[in-house]
This record gives C-alpha cells, sequence and structure tokens, in this order.
C-alpha cells in the first residue's frame, strides 16, 4: 500500500544531495508517486529566511524543513529534503517525529569536493577566509545508521538513485516496478534454439500476450506467472499475496501439469516462451469466474474463455521469445518506449484512454476534457483477442489514426497499442487496465461507468465504486471517473449528465448493435457520434467485409 514518506537527503556542500533528490523526484513522477523538494538553498531563500549559520540558527532551518516534510508525507505524497542538516541530534529529532523516515547519506572526500567546488568556497574556508563553513571551520556529524550510503565520487547519479530506489522498494515505501526482460536479437536465436529441444506445449494467442506483457513489465509488480499464494489472494481479496493491488489472475491454464520444470510454449511451429516452472496447482474455474467477472454464466465472453481452459493453473518464469503484432508496428510499444516518448516531450502528466472500439465523439470528448489540464494523452487500444462480433483490431487502428491526424494538436497525443486480451471482467478489468497504464507511464487513468463492461452482468457506476476501496496513491495513478457522454441537441454539442439539463430524447447516442446494422446498410454513421474520417473507415471495411 502506498503511504507518505520523508527521504531525507544529507551531506556535505557539492556532495550531490541535489542532483540526487532531483534524479529521484523525477523517478518518482515516471510512477505515478506525488512528490514534494525541499531544497537547502530554496529553504534558506524562502522557509527560513533571516536565519544565520549559528548551531541554533541551523537547528531551527532543519526543525522548519521536517515540519514541512511531514505535512507533506502526512498527505500521502513523497517529501525529499536536500540539505546539509549539519548536526546528528537535531536530524535524529526529526526522525523520531516522522513516521516512515528514509535517511540517505551522500558523502564524498573533502579532495573531491574541492575539485567540484567552481566558487572556490571550499578552498577560501580552508585558507581561513571563510568562517563556519561546515566540512571545514564547522562540524559535519555524520549518520551513524542511515538506510542508505551514496558515495558519489565513485558512483553515477544513476547508480545512487537505484540505490535509493532499491531500498525504498525493500523497505515497502514504494512498489516494484518490473524492468523489461526481452532478449535482445543474438539472444534470441540461441533460445529459440533451445526451446526446439524442450518439451513442448501448444497454446494461443492469448497466452503470447500475456507472456510478452510480464516480460515487457506491463504487467509489474508482477514478472512470472502467478504462484498458489498470489493467485489464492487475487481471487479473494483482489491483491497479491504481499498485499500490493492486482484483480486478474496471470496463470498459464492447462489440462494436466507440465511432465517437464523447464518447457517451451509454440503456437504451431513458432516458439514463443520458454517457462521455468515452479507452481502447479488445480484452480477451481467456477470460484475464479464469481471472484473476477462476477458471475459463472457461460454467456458471459470471459467465462466462456475459463470454462474452456484447462483446470490446472501453472506458475513460474518465463522467457518471451516473440512479440504480439497488430499490424501496425511503428505503434508496438513496450512500456519503457512509452515512457521515453512522455520524456523527450516533456509531459510531467499524461493519462491514458482504453479502448476496444473504434473511437467516437464521446470518446474524444472525454480525452480532451482531461487534456485541458493534462499535459499528453496515451491512446491505447487494446489489440489482443476480443469477442468476434468487435470491430478488428486493423480498422480501429485507422480509426484512431484518422481522428488523431485530424483533431488533436500532434505534440499532445500518443497512439501505442496496448497487446492484452480483453476479458470483459468490469470493474477487476479497470482496475487491471489502470495499473497496466501505470506501468506504461500514465499518471491518469479515464474510467467510465461501464467500463470493460458487457451485457448486463455489472451494476451501473460498479467500475467507480471499486476504486473506492483503495487508499489515496496506492495505484499509483491516478482515476478520472466520468459519467455517461452524448450529443445533446439543444446544448448543440457533447455533454454529460452532469453538465446537461436536458431530456433524453435530446441525447443522440447509438448503440453497437445500432451501428453495426448501420454500417450493413451501407449508410453514413451521424456526425453527431463520430467524425466523418472515421465514419468513412468503417463503412468502406463493411463494404470490404460483405464483398470478401
Amino acid at each position: 500500500m502506498s503511504h507518505g514518506l520523508v527521504v531525507w537527503f544529507t551531506g556535505l556542500s557539492g556532495a550531490g544531495k541535489s542532483t540526487i533528490a532531483t534524479a529521484l523526484q523525477a523517478e518518482l513522477t515516471r510512477r505515478g508517486r506525488h512528490s514534494e523538494l525541499l531544497d537547502g538553498d530554496e529553504v534558506r531563500t524562502h522557509l527560513s529566511k533571516g536565519l544565520g549559520f549559528s548551531k541554533e540558527d541551523r537547528d531551527t532551518n532543519i526543525r522548519r524543513i521536517g515540519y514541512v516534510a511531514r505535512l507533506v508525507a502526512r498527505s500521502g505524497g513523497v517529501a525529499i529534503t536536500a540539505a546539509i542538516s549539519p548536526y546528528r541530534e537535531v536530524r535524529d529529532e526529526v526522525r523520531a517525529q516522522t513516521p516512515n523516515f528514509v535517511e540517505v547519506y551522500v558523502r564524498a572526500p573533502l579532495e573531491t569536493l574541492v575539485e567540484r567546488d567552481v566558487k572556490g568556497l571550499y578552498r577560501k574556508a580552508i585558507a581561513g577566509e571563510i568562517a563556519n563553513f561546515t566540512g571545514v571551520s564547522d562540524p559535519y556529524e555524520e549518520p551513524l545508521r542511515p538506510e542508505v550510503v551514496c558515495d558519489t565520487s565513485t558512483e553515477t547519479v544513476a547508480e545512487s538513485v537505484a540505490k535509493v530506489v532499491a531500498t525504498l522498494e525493500r523497505t515497502g515505501h514504494l512498489e516494484r516496478v518490473v524492468a523489461e526482460r526481452l532478449p535482445a536479437e543474438e539472444e534470441l536465436v540461441a533460445l529459440r534454439a533451445e526451446a526446439r529441444r524442450l518439451p513442448r506445449l501448444q497454446v494461443g494467442q492469448r497466452e503470447l500476450a500475456d507472456v510478452f506483457m510480464l516480460a515487457a513489465g506491463a504487467l509489474s509488480p508482477i514478472d512470472a506467472f502467478m504462484s498458489r499464494d498470489d493467485y489464492a489472494a487475487v481471487i479473494a481479496n483482489g491483491r497479491l499475496a504481499g498485499g500490493a493491488p492486482f484483480t486478474i489472475p496471470i496463470v498459464l491454464r492447462l489440462d494436466e501439469p507440465p511432465a517437464a520444470e523447464r518447457v517451451a510454449l509454440f503456437i504451431a511451429d513458432r516458439p514463443i516462451g520458454i517457462l521455468h516452472v515452479t507452481d502447479a496447482y488445480e484452480a477451481e474455474r467456477g470460484t475464479e469466474a464469481l471472484a473476477v467477472y462476477g458471475t459463472d454464466d457461460e454467456k458471459h465472453p470471459g467465462v466462456r474463455v475459463l470454462f474452456d481452459s484447462g483446470r490446472w493453473a501453472v506458475g513460474g518464469d518465463v522467457v518471451s521469445l516473440a512479440r504480439p503484432a497488430s499490424g501496425f508496428p511503428e505503434y508496438d510499444l513496450t512500456p519503457a518506449q512509452v515512457r521515453e516518448v512522455k520524456a523527450r516531450r516533456g509531459w510531467r502528466t499524461m493519462v491514458g484512454f482504453q479502448t476496444r472500439n473504434p473511437v467516437h465523439r464521446a470518446h474524444e470528448y472525454l480525452q480532451k476534457v482531461a487534456l485541458e489540464s493534462i499535459d499528453g494523452l496515451l491512446l491505447h487500444p487494446l489489440v489482443g483477442e476480443t469477442k468476434s462480433d468487435d470491430i478488428p483490431a486493423d480498422v480501429r487502428m485507422r480509426c484512431y489514426e484518422e481522428l488523431l491526424a485530424g483533431y488533436y494538436p500532434a505534440d499532445r497525443a500518443l497512439l501505442a497499442t496496448n497487446p492484452a486480451w480483453m476479458r470483459y471482467a468490469g470493474p477487476k478489468e479497470a482496475v487491471f487496465h489502470a495499473i497496466v497504464r501505470r506501468n506504461y507511464g500514465c499518471t491518469h487513468f479515464i474510467v467510465g461507468r461501464d467500463h470493460a463492461g458487457v451485457g448486463n452482468y455489472y451494476d451501473t457506476y460498479a467500475a467507480h465504486r471499486i476504486f473506492d476501496g483503495y487508499a489515496p496513491g496506492e495505484l499509483g495513478i491516478e482515476i478520472l471517473r466520468f459519467e455517461h457522454t452524448f450529443y445533446c441537441s439543444a446544448c448543440g454539442g457533447m455533454a454529460s449528465s452532469r453538465t446537461c439539463p436536458h431530456s433524453k430524447e435530446l441525447h443522440r447516442t447509438l448503440s453497437g448493435t445500432a451501428v453495426r446494422e448501420l454500417l450493413a446498410e451501407g449508410r453514413d454513421l451521424p456526425p453527431e457520434f463520430t467524425r466523418p474520417e472515421v465514419a468513412r473507415v468503417l463503412l468502406d471495411a463493411a463494404k470490404q467485409e460483405a464483398t470478401a
């Protein structure tokens, strides 16, 4: 569970506290954690203006920083302080008053600090020209038991940040993030050859998607098919055994346990993964159906897939040997690649939008409302397996291209594919989708009132209410809950039940069935429903299908 904390950097001037602290803040932002950086120089300019450098004034400065840091942490944020804080007693005093306090000692030899000092302050202090200079003419008391020690004379900034992050993960202050583990091309040749020597298991496109997403870090904090403990915890509580939120079981289902500890996963004669089996257990499908889908009705498409799968669940580490293909390779970006684009464009915030349908005016409205206050949009359509009557992924992708080309600022929107397959699990899948988008770098995620729903299996607003069960910041992504939207002829534009006072008779909406009927008849979709460029793509696809 995410909670507020204070990361307290201490060390001599020039040791690298501010540099590491700034890099840590960037990493926390990437992970969706809100943080505030209290830099010693800035605090002196504002919060502690007028204080001198006597021991009493230094202690007062540190107490003030500690007080503000506690306020940030109390609200669920991460307070990062970067001040010399030379005296051990007042640092320990702040620690005693502050829950979730992590002390980071940033050190470097004096000769290194002198070399780095472009202002020459250390040399002046050594020459006696500056009084009360910490580390030369005024004492610096090293921490006795800091949680982290960074030696910047031997470590890069990235190595120091990695040390701090690893400590925060190990101590439960920060959720572990799975790094991308996709083999390089030269490794794949040897791994595929090995796969052909191993016992084979035939799998399908859904398993291909799961294997790839595990390896790409898209399903962090898990990086392997779930053990029985994690599986049981997800079914019972919607959390992993360690407590992290996760609502969808990620397992390999088989009719019987594997005969070997190391097996190759194949689609026909194509190796797609190598699995090291660590656990095999019977997973009761009826119980899982009720826990995940809220029903055991086999007419539900997700339940149908589950009941058609094997009764054995297999857990274990897996190596990905193939990538799911959308047919649009330029959009098949991994989580790391999406995060790189986000950083390159300078987006501090990014909102994710999930869709398995052609994007229409209601979708566009929600996205643009979000973009009024968020830096960038990740339009992230699911291109894995869906219901047979859903619009094919290649048609949907062409619709997205048309919409983005004509109606969005090019530097504010990013189209990338989500290789996951659709479960239609309603509220549970809404949380799952949010976790996936967090791993792609989103800080916000749009959730409609019937997110990932199908038929009448889920109560209205259930996909909104489920997020009430998580503490602020726990998911690492902020949920934007939107009402049903529509075109109102009286308002003369898009609106929702929160903003439109008019009767339903004036609201222009189309069901999926109505859309399919219009397309089958070769009729244009109304502009109140979708943009004409998108309608043309859908009509052309419908005509091609009819003549195929």
